[in-house]
């Protein structure tokens, strides 16, 4: 459909909770996941909240290639994923420190603390209900696209702020960290 701007840190609205969707299925939501997987191809992204294109609606988009899956990881690649309306439940108090960036700030990393461990709840689509568990690295990244549909980005969930840097003193001139596999994993 069309590859949208993807607004950044110091745009109000990106600061302001999202709208739950009354009906997953309807062309409105189809339209818009179309839009929101057209503008992740573009910028090689993997994971996209509505709010980052200037639609207040309770909807993420994402997907874990198996090409950011590090070597012996024991977490399989997932499929583009509409999740509307999800809800994270934390399950258990153990939390991961993990190197962090968003479309919304390029050119920065930062360590921020998640659960490790959630389940999260979630419709569809197609208008189904679906509640699944994630660890490590998949429970960071829905913990940090559900945060943006809270109008909540990741600086704001730093606990120490000298754990922001930009990306070239992270991760070097790649500018993609690289994660161990038990980092990775949650182990």
């Amino acid at each position: 459909m069309a590859i949208r701007e993807i607004l950044r840190m110091g745009n109000p609205a990106l600061l302001h909770p999202s709208e739950p969707v009354p009906d997953p299925t309807a062309p409105l939501i189809g339209d818009l996941l179309e839009d929101m997987r057209d503008t992740l191809e573009a910028v090689g992204g993997i994971g996209l909240a509505a709010p980052q294109i200037g639609t207040a609606l309770r909807v993420v988009l994402f997907q874990l290639p198996a090409s950011r899956i590090p070597a012996q990881a024991k977490t399989p690649p997932e499929p583009w994923t509409a999740m509307i309306n999800p809800r994270v439940e934390p399950l258990g108090e153990e939390r991961i420190d993990l190197w962090e960036r968003c479309l919304s700030l390029p050119g920065l990393y930062a360590q921020v603390s998640r659960f490790k461990h959630i389940r999260i709840h979630y419709v569809t689509a197609d208008g189904k209900p679906v509640s699944v568990q994630r660890r490590g690295y998949l429970s960071a990244l829905l913990q940090h696209e559900c945060d943006h549909l809270d109008g909540t980005l990741y600086p704001m969930r730093l606990q120490d702020p000298r754990r922001l840097a930009f990306a070239s003193e992270v991760c070097g001139e790649g500018g993609v960290y690289a994660y161990s596999a038990a980092e990775f994993d949650g182990a």
